[in-house]
């Protein structure tokens, strides 16, 4: 079965965004692009993402808000085709089973809790269970709100798989040695043992020469 990868075209330059895509065209892979925050908010970024063709497109906006606001965003985003689109867990059950209600023919993906924390990092903003047991909890929450994938960590794919029987999404991957701003990290490889569907990736095969990236991820597979 072919890996699947969604390429982070983490910037706000839409002649940078057009290399990625273009550099990115494998056999090896099935691949799919995520625009965040700083692309979709950019000058031209929306634009842009209407007038691909022929991608998988994944919209990472992690919407959080009231049901209302959440369902009405959905609806506002429905022009750009867009196949993957993200919203928080903790915005509750009505808000997501709205949203969903909503979504069409687009992916509803639940996120967890950000890679970028840990067990201290959510003490500190008041919350008293493990980190552990918030993901457990949130992959109950999106099977019963029938979401259509979920992200977290690849430390947490395990237990995850036993609460939500969809497609699992692991951000935190590490080709190399750097962890940039993120904490619970894994190689690709250990991410798919795990059982990922996909994997999300960015400065790893897009910064430097990506076919060359792409063939240090090739290598690291086999």
């Amino acid at each position: 079965m072919i890996n699947k990868i969604f390429i982070a075209i983490d910037t706000n330059s839409k002649r940078k965004a057009r290399s990625i895509i273009s550099q990115s065209k494998t056999k090896n892979f099935k691949i799919g692009y995520k625009f965040g925050l700083e692309f979709l908010n950019s000058k031209n970024g929306r634009n842009f993402i209407s007038k691909l063709k022929s991608k998988i497109i994944f919209v990472d906006l992690k919407l959080n808000d009231i049901p209302n606001t959440m369902s009405s965003a959905m609806i506002a985003l429905k022009d750009l085709n867009i196949n993957y689109l993200t919203v928080h867990i903790s915005s509750g059950l009505k808000a997501l089973k709205q949203v969903k209600k909503v979504s069409g023919k687009t992916k509803i993906v639940g996120v967890t809790i950000l890679t970028s924390l840990d067990n201290e990092d959510l003490k500190s903003i008041g919350h008293k269970r493990s980190l552990k047991e918030i993901v457990m909890i949130q992959a109950k929450l999106a099977s019963k709100a029938k979401l259509d994938a979920i992200v977290c960590s690849p430390r947490e794919v395990k237990f995850v798989k036993k609460f939500f029987k969809k497609e699992i999404i692991t951000p935190g991957i590490r080709i190399s040695s750097k962890l940039n701003d993120q904490k619970r990290v894994m190689t690709p490889k250990s991410a798919f043992k795990q059982g990922s569907d996909w994997l999300v990736i960015g400065r790893d095969l897009t910064k430097g020469n990506i076919k060359s990236n792409f063939k240090k991820l090739s290598d690291h597979l086999s």
